[in-house]
């Protein structure tokens, strides 16, 4: 299992080629694609953005071989609070047989994240799982990627249904404002996105969602969607302590803005 020509070509995040390496050594015979996609692609990484890769199999891992990825790719993953070296990676592992035809909720064999660290040094991997919010992971992929290995992603997942999309944003909000505390800036942002999303049928890196969504909202909200966006673009730790009570009015309005 190589690297595709396109890919070898080109510059890419030193977490990716670390991913591929792990998922080569570990999955190579069941692997159909490996893909890049979102902010290295869409925009540029920032400093605390994820490197995003989709990887596609033909048959689920077992528990042995989803126990050893996660173990490798935590020694290569980094902290999203870090200056951006290593950078946090967010891995997204699905089996093509649950992609064929199509139906929702999609459901994932694994995902790696950061916000999952303290489970995974715990010893506790989330089992495979549908999960609405790959609707969204899947139309971002789908919509731009690179393909480290494989035939193009459009090859292999048919266009996701517009009203899938939409009722995947919907489905995916309470979980998102549960998070709130502690992840403002994100919440924030991911909400803005998903608005922008559903007025516009697009898919924007996050800072461009934010600027979207700022031109729209009331005179009281602007300066905290504002702030949110500074802090992506510039990568600093924001302190939202002070204003939890503009947050949480944001908060609210792009709910029902959504809803």
């Amino acid at each position: 299992m190589e690297l595709s020509s396109q890919a070898a070509g080109q510059s890419l995040p030193q977490e990716a080629m670390d991913a591929f390496a792990i998922i080569a050594r570990e999955l190579s015979e069941s692997v159909v694609g490996v893909y890049l996609f979102g902010s290295a692609l869409a925009g540029g990484l920032r400093p605390n953005s994820d490197v995003d890769v989709l990887v596609i199999v033909v048959q689920p891992p077992e528990e042995a071989v989803r126990r050893r990825l996660v173990e490798a790719l935590m020694r290569v993953s980094g902290s999203p609070a870090s200056d951006g070296s290593p950078r946090p990676l967010e891995v997204t592992l699905l089996c093509r047989q649950a992609l064929l035809p199509w139906h929702y909720p999609p459901r994932s064999e694994l995902v790696y994240g950061e916000w999952l660290r303290d489970e995974f040094e715990q010893g506790r991997i989330p089992p495979a799982a549908a999960d609405p919010d790959l609707t969204v992971v899947l139309t971002t992929a789908r919509q731009s990627s690179l393909a480290l290995y494989g035939p193009e992603l459009a090859a292999l997942i048919a266009p996701i249904p517009e009203a899938d999309l939409r009722r995947a944003i919907v489905d995916s909000l309470p979980g998102l404002v549960a998070g709130l505390q502690g992840d403002e800036r994100n919440v924030l942002l991911t909400l803005a996105r998903m608005w922008m999303t559903l007025e516009t049928g697009e898919i924007a890196p996050k800072d461009v969602a934010a600027a979207w969504a700022e031109e729209r909202l009331p005179p009281d909200h602007q300066a905290t969607m504002a702030m949110a966006r500074r802090g992506y673009l510039a990568g600093g730790s924001e302190d939202w302590t002070q204003r939890k009570p503009q947050v949480e009015t944001l908060v609210a309005y792009l709910q029902r803005a959504i809803a």
